[in-house]
């Protein structure tokens, strides 16, 4: 039988999304094409007539760009200019960026002698003194003004054999018109993706090289300060003027009147003004600082220049670094970061680190911690956080992400907890950058998702690392197989009496309680060692009964003071830091504890201290493990094994150790 005819193979996604892609690329391109075909028709006059109303139109149509001039604008000058002054230069700057974009496609076919009558020139003497002397330049230019006359200006004035670093346009037509544009001028071109070499040798020849400064450099750049704020910029003229040899002279055009321009020439840098490459580009920046200055409503506000990199916005790990300014860290604008927090007291406390890492990862951070009220005191006694917003524990999403509005603007958010609540308010209040686990179903209300450990791995890990795992995709200089170090103590223990503290009870639930009489047989014990030793009963509000009951039991043979639930959590550091040591079970105070420095003698019962035990080294891990260890249960459903395993003079030998006095064990 004869076989059908085969049916047509039906074109790949990927290949229909590159046609459609071409097909726009074209279209773009014809209208481009278009556009300067009409402008050619015109006197440059009316070009930028034309171009500062098409400006307007743009400003008026597309308010997402809008945003991004007016942010840039608060970055750089919002201790300058207030937000009506902000929101004026935005307007002034769409339509000078649209007369300068006009004219710059109508001024390639002008007479040179008609070019040159709109255009007053500054600083040309500097110019004719680094052509004099020999050698290559590096002219360091921006996107101020019409920049198109720069282009044509290397071309004709020069002196010097013109050549420019270029990164490929986008569009593959746009860019080739582009390049016949530049190649039928004279106009040596070097792609930024194919190295080096033939920039370097152009500019060893004598030649003139033109380098764009002024944009996000990404990955590859120096992260130096710009108007205060750190934001990634090129290392190439500099790295390119030492390695040749070359002057760097840095050029500015700025809009003086309809279709007139100034040029300005500005002092000329050598190559060896600067240690090295990022110093020295940390020097331009501030020329290109002090250009713009010279013109706000020139410069090109729509690029986002202070882009917040993906996914490392923490830049410890950024191999050109950071480089300060003559004041240090404190003379930056702050990177202002929020860390969502844990909600338990033992989970924020293992937190820490992660704290730690994240405002040690750039030297701008300013970390704000949102937490529940209750726990807020932990956060405002750490060190690295310079500001809490306390959450009650029935505010709606919407009222917390109220009060962040409320707090400023931040750059990123980073959220510790892997509840669908913690992402939704912090999405609520529009924080540009939320970077989290998966969490549970929210994937959607999340930008930058941090992946998992995988499981053999996340099961085996303690709760800490996992939280340095986030800071450490983030940018952090973080070691995970190291570890935790314990961090020192606030204050040195007093003289004379000798205070231990005593935790017996665990909001999670008895299964994590070791029996109270066990506890006062070993606090018996210690005190008839120690006759110096006060015992310090601390706990929860809802565990007061608990603390009575305990008080009883101790009598007059462990002399004591009963603070359970009299204190608050910042009174409660403030006991923990007076103390020599703490007897606990595994509950938020033992954590509490171990962030203050102060060892613990720590009860571990129906869960894993591989998983959740005190952070640091000093501290003593009494467990009987049984067959169902660890349970995780709040609740023993059987006679509670782990617990009665555990003899009292055990505890009371591992305190003697930690407070050297050395006993046999009983």
């Amino acid at each position: 039988m004869p076989r059908s005819p085969a049916k047509p193979k039906k074109p790949s996604r990927r290949r229909q999304r590159g046609a459609v892609s071409a097909a726009g690329q074209w279209l773009v391109y014809g209208l481009f094409r278009a556009v300067e075909s009409g402008l050619r028709l015109l006197p440059l006059g009316a070009c930028w007539r034309l171009g500062n109303a098409a400006g307007f139109a743009v400003w008026l149509a597309l308010p997402g760009y809008r945003r991004l001039a007016r942010r840039n604008l608060e970055i750089a000058f919002g201790d300058e200019m207030d937000e009506r002054g902000r929101r004026r230069l935005v307007r002034r700057h769409f339509c000078l960026l649209g007369a300068n974009f006009a004219s710059a496609i109508r001024l390639p076919y002008l007479p040179p002698e008609k070019v040159d009558a709109r255009i007053e020139i500054e600083g040309a003497e500097r110019l004719d003194a680094v052509a004099a002397a020999g050698g290559g330049m590096v002219c360091m230019i921006s996107h101020l003004g019409c920049w198109e006359l720069l282009a044509q200006f290397f071309e004709r004035r020069i002196g010097m054999k013109a050549g420019t670093l270029f990164q490929p346009l986008g569009n593959r037509w746009l860019d080739a018109h582009v390049r016949r544009q530049r190649a039928a001028r004279g106009t040596a071109l070097f792609d930024r993706s194919t190295g080096v070499a033939g920039p370097l040798a152009h500019l060893r020849e004598g030649g003139a090289l033109g380098i764009l400064m002024d944009q996000h450099a990404g990955d590859k750049g120096v992260w130096c300060p710009l108007f205060g704020r750190l934001a990634s910029t090129t290392n190439l003229p500099a790295l390119l003027a030492a390695r040749s040899g070359a002057t760097i002279v840095p050029f500015a055009v700025f809009s003086s009147g309809p279709a007139r321009w100034r040029m300005v020439v500005e002092e000329p840098v050598a190559p060896d003004a600067e240690p090295d490459a990022a110093a020295m580009t940390a020097r331009l920046n501030r020329v290109l600082e002090a250009q713009i200055r010279r013109s706000p409503a020139d410069w090109f506000w729509v690029h986002d220049r202070w882009k917040t990199p993906r996914p490392a916005f923490l830049l410890e790990r950024y191999r050109r670094g950071v480089v300060l300014p003559p004041g240090g860290a404190a003379q930056l604008k702050p990177f202002r970061l929020l860390v969502r927090s844990p909600n338990w007291l033992g989970d924020a406390c293992m937190a820490l680190p992660a704290v730690r890492a994240i405002k040690a990862g750039r030297p701008d951070a300013r970390v704000t911690v949102l937490c529940p009220d209750k726990i807020a005191d932990l956060w405002r006694a750490m060190p690295e956080v310079d500001a809490v917003i306390g959450k009650g524990a029935k505010d709606s999403p919407f009222r917390v992400a109220a009060a962040l509005r409320k707090a400023g603007r931040f750059d990123a958010a980073i959220l510790l907890p892997n509840s669908v609540r913690s992402a939704l308010e912090v999405w609520l209040a529009r924080i540009p950058r939320i970077a989290a686990f998966p969490g549970h179903n929210r994937r959607w209300l999340v930008d930058q998702i941090v992946p998992e450990a995988k499981e053999k791995i996340r099961v085996k890990e303690h709760h800490a690392k996992r939280y340095l795992r986030i800071a450490q995709r983030l940018g952090a200089e973080v070691d995970l197989a190291a570890e935790l170090p314990m961090p020192a103590r606030h204050e040195p223990p007093e003289e004379g009496e000798i205070r231990i503290g005593l935790c017996a009870g665990a909001e999670y639930g008895p299964a994590k309680r070791w029996p109270l009489d066990r506890f006062a047989a070993a606090a018996r014990q210690v005190s008839a060692q120690v006759p110096a030793a006060r015992w310090i009963l601390v706990g929860a509000p809802k565990e007061a009964p608990l603390g009575e009951e305990l008080a009883g039991m101790l009598g007059s043979g462990a002399p004591h003071e009963n603070l359970v639930g009299k204190t608050s959590l910042a009174e409660l550091i403030a006991e923990l830091k007076r103390c020599r040591l703490v007897l606990t079970n595994d509950t938020g105070t033992m954590h509490l504890a171990a962030a203050l420095g102060i060892p613990t003698v720590s009860l571990v019962l129906s869960t894993e201290h591989t998983l959740t035990g005190p952070l640091g080294a000093g501290h003593r891990i009494l467990r009987h493990k049984v067959e169902c260890s660890p349970c995780f249960r709040r609740e023993c459903p059987i006679d509670f094994p782990c617990a009665t395993g555990i003899a009292p003079g055990q505890a009371s030998a591992a305190v003697l150790e930690l407070l050297g006095q050395g006993v046999e064990r009983c």
